[in-house]
């Protein structure tokens, strides 16, 4: 006599017991940010967001250089945006 299986939860620790994926995770694309292909519409951000992105490939050193310049330029950007 065999016995029909029992609907339910799914066993854990058990050779062959169905076991879900791990839920996705969240890229910058599903958080809002915009992709790295997509502009921001405005030169000088862009250009920002350029220079941060090579920084990676530098010295540490030489990335801080990149961020403070990055830093000041979106300031700049900023304050023109508050003076329209």
């Amino acid at each position: 006599m065999t016995s029909a299986p029992v609907p339910g939860p799914p066993r854990t620790g058990v050779p062959g017991a169905f076991r879900p994926a791990p839920p996705p995770v969240a890229g910058p694309a599903d958080r809002g940010a915009p992709a790295a292909t997509d502009g921001s519409g405005h030169p000088a951000v862009d250009a920002a967001l350029h220079a941060i992105a090579n920084a990676a490939d530098l010295p540490p050193a030489d990335q801080i250089a990149q961020y403070e310049a990055a830093h000041h330029t979106l300031q700049e950007t900023l304050a023109t945006i508050d003076q329209a």
